[in-house]
């Protein structure tokens, strides 16, 4: 429940902090290196992230409510679907320059906006569906060269089969999204939160038979690091969130494709390409548009119950 006082500017800083933190997770991950199994890092991404959060959650009250839950199996849902998809995107993640499986995964607000008018009945007129359009067309553009490689073979063909599991990451993101919607009819944010952590550290165990490995101790601190970060983030994103507007701090997650592009070329040296910057900027004006149009329609159906009232 957002609080009393909207704070328009400290929503946003919060939303930029969280980005920022964001990506200091995906920083530490591939630092940690490309060989460690994503089951691997999906568990240490979960489970250091119980820390700050519940911290945070005993911080403001919130803990022992938080375990109650009246949807324990959409929970489930949401859990299995987000555990998948981000194991699927640490693979990406992985095996990509951060730059372009960033962009990439900006298409899963794309996907939501297909899956919102399929699972739950949402009208999506001409207008959402022409800017998703545009923006798959920013997607193909950015993920076609790396697709064509594997025509060329090779150890390159790694990367082709990363922007395929950052897409795949994305349709099962957008899914889950829709699994969050169902949920805040009912729960709170913070059960949310909760649970998704804990289901996914549970079920990140179960990758355990198909090749963990016995870190040293740089990765591993790298690891943890990257939950801590992950939790912190989360923090951040729900506090954005209470002080301000979704329509409002939405579009400054776009902000992650400049900040990322600075840290991988200082940190891994990786230039974005011509085909990654036009593709970029495609799939962001996509989103942009998504969002105004969500805000402008939230702004009428406000209206309209006004005026029933």
């Amino acid at each position: 429940m957002r609080s009393a006082t909207v704070n328009p500017m400290r929503g946003i800083a919060f939303k930029v902090g969280s980005v920022v933190v964001f990506l200091a997770m995906q920083t530490f991950i591939k630092l940690a290196g490309s060989d460690i199994q994503p089951g691997q890092v999906t568990f240490c991404r979960s489970f250091f992230a119980l820390f700050p959060i519940m911290a945070y959650l005993a911080y403001r009250g919130q803990l022992r409510s938080a375990f109650y839950t009246a949807n324990p199996i959409g929970h489930l849902k949401r859990g299995t679907l987000g555990i998948i998809s981000m194991g699927l995107g640490f693979y990406g993640l992985l095996h990509l320059p951060l730059p372009e499986a960033i962009a990439l995964g900006y298409a899963m607000p794309l996907v939501a906006v297909i899956f919102a008018a399929l699972f739950l009945g949402e009208t999506v007129r001409i207008y959402r569906w022409s800017a998703v359009l545009f923006g798959m067309v920013g997607v193909a553009i950015i993920s076609w060269p790396k697709l064509t490689l594997f025509r060329e073979g090779g150890i390159h063909s790694e990367q082709a089969i990363g922007a395929i599991t950052v897409l795949l990451a994305s349709v099962l993101g957008g899914m889950a999204m829709i699994q969050v919607r169902r949920l805040v009819e009912e729960e709170k944010t913070a059960t949310i939160v909760l649970y998704f952590s804990i289901i996914a550290t549970v079920f990140s165990l179960v990758t355990v038979p198909v090749g963990w490995q016995v870190l040293d101790l740089k990765p591993q601190l790298l690891l943890v690091a990257a939950g801590f970060c992950g939790g912190v983030a989360q923090i951040l994103l729900t506090e954005s969130y209470r002080h301000a507007d979704v329509s409002t701090v939405a579009p400054f997650e776009y902000t992650s494709i400049v900040i990322g592009s600075v840290i991988a070329y200082f940190v891994f040296g990786d230039v974005p390409g011509g085909s990654t910057l036009m593709g970029t900027a495609i799939v962001v004006a996509a989103g942009i548009f998504i969002i105004y149009r969500e805000h402008q329609l939230d702004l009428e159906r406000r209206a309209a119950r006004q005026a029933g009232s």
